[in-house]
């Protein structure tokens, strides 16, 4: 079975639709020693098919239109935060103290691109936070009318601390955790951080991470999960039919966007590319790294809500939504009655898809997670290391992969909604997708295509049992990510941005409108006429 073979089977897609992928192969496209290039692809093909699949279901079309999947775009969109410029500026990706660290016995790899992360790190380990700026980290309730004023205040204090923290490196903090680190154990490390509410996770091997009770408890989860919530009818609301070219399969679907960093605005940067109202709602005075949103705002709308204070303009919200994404940690949101079932029950139709860094089961469900904390625990920076010294994937594919799973399952709930009604639940998790990237790594987690005993084949050829070959057309070498990239004007400033990798016959080639600045639209719904409610 190849890649997309065994991605599109967890999606419950048919088979026989394979067949409609044409695969622009190309070499030098994110090299690893591991199958990044064949996993990205597939990930990328089966959300193209998923919305050409739906597509073809709300323009009443006589067949599903052709995906055609180049490697060269994806991936420039899986290193997509690296491409972006904001009138010139390339972004910081990493604070200084987001990175790998020797031990007394090891390797750990911490994540501290957030202040209050950093602070908690440093405190977890005796040490002061130091001059640079902590900025704001209070989760409290604000005042009814905070809005557009407060959000940009609040992305003004955080962008200032982010920036702050990567412009004013320290070398005498970073000698002062190094030393802190060297003479403590890896896994001694991992648990006081995690204490002090801070990230911090030890290297693992495959093997070492396949024996952890949470590795166990993520290898038994389906690469998608997806389940039916009730027996509610399909949408009261009639969505409006696609207009021709282009085609949207989710024009006129309201999405909620619960998310931040990458994997769960990659999904909902996706849905808003194919037609979608897709409004981000932030809690207020919660800092946002400014370039991170430029990357992953395309096509979105963004505002600020308390959901305590702001309970109410929430409910409305939540009363006129078809998909609500959330990638906060499970449980997290519990207490203000976002569970699956509490929300369908309000909301009855309603597609709930969640991410969380571990998986919604096993010891570490409740933790934090980050693409590089992932490939610290899972195995994946010793395979991609050398000797001595851990390694890391090409991209943070985990990210952006497990973001484009999601996608692809919202949408395929969309169209299995559309024949049957009823909610619908779907879920991944960046742990699961490492599980499934190792299958192949001799005793490692058995997550993967080889693991039902089909093998895996790649992504071309014959796809046994797939209703037929995955055409494939050679593509010159990826030497750069130059033919993929866009410039836009935007309220941000001139951006240079990574386009959609997700491109099927018809559809849209680039999102309708740029990011605007965080937290200054309003909480609110396009009107049926598509007029944009006032901040």
């Amino acid at each position: 079975m190849t890649e997309t073979a065994f991605v599109w089977s967890a999606l419950g897609g048919d088979p026989a639709l394979l067949r409609r992928i044409t695969v622009v192969e190309r070499e030098g496209a994110l090299g690893a020693r591991l199958p990044v290039r064949e996993s990205a692809r597939a990930c990328v093909s089966a959300c193209a098919l998923a919305a050409a699949e739906l597509a073809a279901r709300r323009d009443g079309l006589a067949e599903v239109p052709a995906v055609r999947v180049d490697d060269g775009a994806v991936a420039t969109a899986f290193t997509s935060e690296r491409h972006l410029l904001v009138d010139g500026r390339a972004p910081v990706s990493f604070a200084p103290l987001s990175r790998f660290w020797r031990t007394g016995d090891g390797w750990v790899r911490t994540h501290a691109n957030y202040p209050h992360h950093r602070e908690r790190l440093l405190s977890a380990l005796g040490l002061s936070p130091g001059r640079v700026p902590p900025g704001p980290v209070s989760r409290g309730p604000v005042p009814p009318g905070a809005g557009a004023s407060e959000a940009v205040g609040a992305q003004a204090v955080g962008a200032q601390a982010v920036a702050a923290q990567a412009a004013a490196w320290d070398p005498v903090e970073v000698e002062d955790v190094a030393s802190a680190l060297d003479e403590r154990s890896a896994l001694d490390v991992e648990e006081a951080v995690y204490a002090a509410g801070g990230l911090a996770v030890a290297l693992r091997t495959p093997q070492e991470w396949a024996a952890h009770p949470q590795g166990a408890a993520v290898a038994a989860l389906p690469l998608v999960e997806r389940a039916r919530l009730d027996d509610a009818r399909a949408r009261v609301r009639p969505l409006p039919p696609g207009t021709g070219t282009p085609l949207l399969p989710a024009a006129g679907l309201r999405v909620l966007d619960l998310t931040r960093v990458i994997a769960g605005p990659v999904v909902t940067r996706t849905l808003a590319l194919l037609g979608a109202d897709v409004l981000r709602v932030d809690a207020p005075r919660l800092p946002e790294l400014p370039d991170q949103h430029a990357d992953t705002g395309f096509g979105k709308r963004s505002a600020v809500l308390d959901l305590v204070a702001g309970r109410a303009a929430f409910e409305d919200l939540l009363a006129e939504a078809d998909v609500v994404v959330t990638g906060y940690r499970p449980g997290a949101l519990d207490r203000f009655g976002l569970t699956p079932s509490a929300l369908a029950a309000r909301r009855p139709g309603l597609i709930v898809a969640q991410l969380s860094a571990w998986g919604g089961t096993g010891p570490w469900a409740g933790r934090r997670g980050f693409d590089s904390l992932v490939q610290a625990a899972t195995g994946i920076a010793a395979v991609e290391g050398r000797p001595g010294q851990p390694g890391a994937l090409p991209a943070q594919a985990l990210d952006h992969g497990t973001g484009y799973l999601l996608a692809a399952a919202v949408l395929r709930a969309l169209t299995e909604q559309s024949y049957e009604g009823g909610s619908r639940l779907v879920r991944v998790a960046p742990a699961r997708t490492a599980a499934w990237l190792t299958a192949r790594v001799p005793g490692g987690d058995a997550g993967g295509a080889g693991a039902n005993g089909t093998g895996s084949t790649g992504d071309t050829g014959s796809a046994e049992g797939a209703g037929g070959a995955l055409a494939s057309v050679p593509g010159a070498p990826y030497e750069g990510p130059g033919p993929w990239l866009g410039v836009t004007d935007s309220p941000l400033g001139r951006l240079r941005y990574a386009r959609s990798p997700v491109d099927f016959a018809g559809g849209l080639a680039d999102w309708a409108r740029p990011p605007g600045r965080w937290g200054t639209d309003a909480p609110r719904w396009i009107g049926p006429d598509g007029a944009r409610p006032p901040a």
